[in-house]
């Protein structure tokens, strides 16, 4: 295994890093493993491609709806309780 040290992190980066393993359960240099593998995500064409059929699938299934002033008011009581 190859170890990376990263030097001058800003305290409050440290801090939501932190946090964020905490959340996770996962120690901070795990977090960080996994927030890099994130990162470094390569999407092949067809990967892309998928993704953008499946946004215009549901942009079409989305296209008829009005969301009204009192539906967005009731979710947010609802989500308040």
């Amino acid at each position: 295994m190859t170890t990376i040290t990263i030097k001058n992190i800003p305290p409050a980066l440290y801090e939501r890093i932190k946090v964020k393993a905490k959340l996770n359960r996962r120690s901070i240099n795990n977090e960080i493993i996994t927030m890099l593998e994130q990162a470094a995500q390569v999407r092949t064409p067809a990967e892309t491609q998928d993704v953008l059929e499946k946004t215009r699938r549901l942009r079409e299934a989305a296209a008829g709806y009005v969301l009204t002033d009192d539906e967005i008011n009731r979710w947010k009581r609802e989500g308040r309780e």
